[in-house]
């Protein structure tokens, strides 16, 4: 459940609460009871996971373009290992 920020209008009493999203708001301080107002702070958000591409939400056809120009690289490295096998003779 979420921890929401609270002030008080009145005295400036702070607080955090743990409500369901379904809950209402607070409206009543709890030190004075005057009016409470909701503090908005910026969202953190953490990616978790294998990793996170550009092109993860690409339909299958920008994929088979990315799988295509992957597999260059894996045949370059055999011209090397020629090159080497003459080498060690």
């Amino acid at each position: 459940m979420p921890t929401y920020a609270y002030a008080c209008k009145d005295c400036g009493h702070a607080f955090d609460a743990v409500q369901s999203f379904t809950d209402t708001a607070l409206t009543d301080c709890p030190e004075c009871q005057g009016t409470l107002r909701k503090k908005f702070n910026s969202v953190g958000v953490v990616f978790k996971g294998s990793g996170f591409y550009r092109t993860d939400s690409r339909d299958s056809k920008s994929n088979s373009t990315v799988a295509a120009s992957s597999s260059a690289p894996a045949s370059a490295p055999a011209p090397a290992a020629a090159a080497a096998a003459p080498a060690a003779s």
